[in-house]
């Protein structure tokens, strides 16, 4: 590799990094100089993908294994630790995909299990142990991957319910490590990977828009995805130090488009102070609730 980078000298680790978004981000890291340890449930594909890097020059290690096994998430940490002296940047990558057809009224506990150790576990014990000793260090940069999916609008169980706990759990982190110097921030991906791809996707997709759950434009976004080179920019610039003050923050990235998810504020619908007031009647909570919300859209 020509050059030394902005992420010279520093480790990295990139749970679900043999394929899709997660192998795209571990490239952008190596190629900024950054000692990698990238990370799949496949051992082959793992292998290959580590292969594939270090034929370009570049310093990556592969460990195979699910992170939701705590022994895996403890291995992937202290590999980095020990072959590159620490770990700056830690990314989660890794998903499933929600079963076909997969609805609250189909899902098997076994299957949300899965899902949820899959989205949720795996950036639960990796940050578990990360974050301590980036706290040691001063510094450290956390990115958790969520998904649109976790407001609901793509329907689903698992799938909606563990990215949206990756989402919460992160901005808890990002509020508690902050005055630590380390940062956590979110990337809600659209690109081109096994889980945005093949008949059995389209066809769920396809199926949403004809239920009324997604619209024409978010379908046709869906179906045609950009590369995942494209998001990857976003994981690199949130690993980096240009991003220094960035924290707390659940980004978009979809090809060409960069985006922000403002956070939710209350919007208030009554108040009278209980002291001297009765509780709400039906009748009142009915007209502050169950009429339709005003639009808000121009014109």
């Amino acid at each position: 590799m020509s050059g030394r980078g902005i992420l010279w000298g520093r480790g990295a680790v990139v749970v679900g990094g043999s394929s899709g978004i997660g192998f795209a981000v571990a490239a952008a890291l190596a190629r900024q100089g950054a000692g990698v340890v990238l990370n799949g449930r496949n051992e082959a594909a793992v292998e290959r993908a580590a292969n594939t890097l270090r034929m370009s020059g570049h310093r990556v290690l592969g460990v195979p294994g699910s992170a939701a096994d705590e022994s895996v998430a403890e291995k992937l940490i202290q590999t980095c630790v020990t072959t590159y002296g620490a770990v700056d940047v830690l990314v989660n990558c890794a998903g499933a995909p929600e079963p076909a057809g997969s609805s609250i009224l189909s899902i098997k506990p076994w299957e949300w299990r899965a899902l949820l150790d899959s989205h949720l576990t795996t950036v639960f014990n990796t940050c578990r142990v990360a974050a301590p000793l980036m706290v040691e260090r001063g510094r450290g940069s956390i990115i958790n991957t969520s998904s649109f999916a976790y407001l609901g609008d793509f329907g689903g169980t698992g799938y909606a319910a563990g990215k949206g706990a990756v989402t919460s759990l992160t901005l808890a982190m990002a509020a508690e490590l902050r005055e630590h110097g380390v940062r956590a921030n979110i990337v809600c991906p659209g690109a081109k990977t096994r889980l945005s791809s093949g008949l059995d996707y389209e066809a769920r997709i396809l199926d949403l828009y004809r239920r009324g759950i997604l619209d024409k434009v978010s379908m046709s976004g869906a179906l045609d995805a950009p590369p995942a080179e494209y998001v990857a920019q976003l994981y690199l610039y949130l690993a980096g130090d240009r991003s220094a003050e960035v924290t707390g923050q659940i980004f978009i990235g979809a090809g060409g488009f960069i985006g922000r998810f403002n956070r939710p504020k209350t919007a208030v619908l009554g108040y009278r102070d209980h002291a001297d007031a009765a509780p709400w009647t039906l009748p009142e909570l009915h007209a502050m609730i169950g009429e339709p919300a005003p639009s808000t859209a121009a014109g």
